[in-house]
């Protein structure tokens, strides 16, 4: 399936939030997640659906200063 991933178009296989962040190498919960622009907390992410066409944002901490 093809989702747009911050911006960029993505083929992934995953079915749901959780297992298309692992699939793309996001560990962690220390994670921000919208999907189609609505926040979807970490405890969702494994029981939200994605589909073909899926606006997914993924934003992770940056550390320093």
């Amino acid at each position: 399936m093809r989702i747009d991933l911050n911006g960029a178009a993505t083929e992934i296989v995953a079915r749901t939030l959780a297992d298309a962040l692992a699939e793309l190498g996001y560990g962690g919960n220390a994670l921000a997640t919208a999907l189609n622009g609505q926040f979807v907390p970490a405890a969702l992410r494994a029981d939200t659906p994605l589909r073909d066409g899926d606006r997914v944002e993924v934003l992770a901490p940056m550390q320093g200063g």
